[in-house]
């Protein structure tokens, strides 16, 4: 028996470059516009430094976990799919 997933893996794509938008966009943007420098550094450039890397190594994750994921449906499917 199949499991159905909650969040179909075209949302969760969706939603993982809606977040990357709003990263990028004013809000954010406007919070870390600062004249602070931590190491010399400019506050936004560190935004940016370290942002940009976290954001796409949650994407690598996401993508791992769904690889797994679909591994074995596939590998359940080709199981089942012999049996009838």
């Amino acid at each position: 028996m199949k499991m159905e997933r909650k969040l179909p893996l075209r949302d969760a794509w969706v939603i993982c470059f809606i977040l990357g938008v709003v990263m990028l966009n004013y809000p954010f943007l406007h919070i870390f516009n600062k004249d602070v420098f931590i190491f010399g550094i400019p506050l936004t450039i560190l935004y940016f430094y370290i942002g940009w890397p976290f954001s796409i190594f949650i994407i690598y994750l996401f993508s791992i976990y769904i690889g797994r994921h679909s591994d074995q449906d596939s590998s359940e499917n080709n199981s089942q799919g012999g049996a009838t």
